[in-house]
């Protein structure tokens, strides 16, 4: 053989053998990594609390300070507001999601149409802790229900101030007709009054009862005798509750965390109350939190009570549906 064709032939098995060689490489070569997809974090759904300066708060301060709307994924963001007036302002412009208010209030919002539902209990009376008190002043002379009769007694008509001081006189024994009351809106005027004996009597939520009582106010009857009146609720807008309610429960879920925290230990959170101005600074350090709820809504025949007095009162004239209005759902 000759050298050219000695040559021709190395150089063809050269090229079979790397030929080879790349076809075996080609078929161990691992397949393409595929890429991994990214996952959107979802983003924490924001509430608006439309929210007084009220004890019943308490428990939304505790879940902001302890971190437990993140730990549920939400966020929760405070439009503090002076008055109820002010409150429902800012719910109905859609400037908050939620509040603290009470069966009266959902009554009314829902006259209509359902605008609002009612999700969870913010705070009730018991046979322990009042939440409303008839006070007499020290001036008065008043020392029970009968003496109350015909005399003036310090409300905010068309609230649960009103519908409180009807239903405990008439369970006390005092016909409607000897109950007489007198409008004085703001919760510091009727402490104000009552003090200087201006006003014989008035209905004054706790802790403002208690300041009154510090300063001679007589306690003539109160909700620990029948707490199936006093109690206040936490209430978001029908919209949100359609959109979110997820949201709605996780929202419970970090109150009802934070109220467990109060009712174990009383005596944590002096410096958040003086703080948020939840109690009046001669109470602080002298006052007895009362045991907040974990969880409850009020019940059928709650909101059928209220609806009636509120029928009779002529503030709304249809029915409402107690579904529509109160909803359980959302409690974990």
């Amino acid at each position: 053989m000759s050298n050219a064709k000695k040559h021709l032939l190395t150089v063809f098995s050269t090229v079979v053998v790397a030929a080879l060689l790349l076809a075996a490489c080609a078929g161990s070569a691992p397949a393409p990594a595929t890429a991994t997809p990214m996952v959107a974090t979802p983003v924490p759904v924001t509430i608006k609390v439309a929210l007084l300066p009220i004890m019943d708060g308490l428990p939304i301060f505790v879940a902001l300070q302890n971190g437990y709307f993140e730990a549920n994924d939400v966020t929760v963001e405070l439009v503090p507001v002076g008055s109820a007036a002010e409150r429902d302002q800012v719910i109905q412009g859609g400037g908050a999601d939620a509040m603290i208010n009470d069966m009266i209030s959902t009554a009314l919002y829902n006259k209509d149409k359902v605008q609002v539902v009612s999700v969870g209990l913010a705070r009730t009376a018991t046979d322990k802790y009042p939440q409303y008190r008839i006070l007499a002043s020290a001036q008065s002379g008043i020392t029970d229900v009968q003496g109350l009769k015909g005399v003036e007694i310090g409300i905010s008509d068309g609230t649960v101030i009103a519908y409180t001081t009807d239903r405990l006189l008439q369970a006390e024994g005092l016909a409607p007709a000897g109950i007489k009351t007198v409008a004085v809106p703001k919760i510091g005027d009727r402490v104000a009054l009552l003090g200087s004996g201006e006003l014989k009597a008035a209905n004054l939520p706790d802790p403002a009862a208690s300041l009154a009582i510090n300063s001679g106010a007589v306690v003539i009857v109160d909700d620990t005798k029948h707490p199936e009146y006093g109690f206040s609720l936490y209430t978001f807008t029908a919209s949100f509750v359609a959109a979110h309610p997820e949201a709605v429960s996780a929202f419970l879920a970090a109150v009802s965390k934070a109220a467990a925290d109060i009712n174990a230990d009383k005596t944590k959170w002096d410096s958040l109350l003086a703080d948020k101005k939840l109690l009046p600074q001669p109470l602080q350090g002298n006052y007895t939190l009362p045991d907040f709820p974990t969880a409850g809504v009020p019940t059928e025949k709650q909101f059928a009570d209220v609806l009636s007095w509120a029928k009779d009162k002529g503030i709304v004239s249809a029915d409402e549906s107690y579904a529509d209005s109160v909803k359980a759902d959302f409690q974990k």
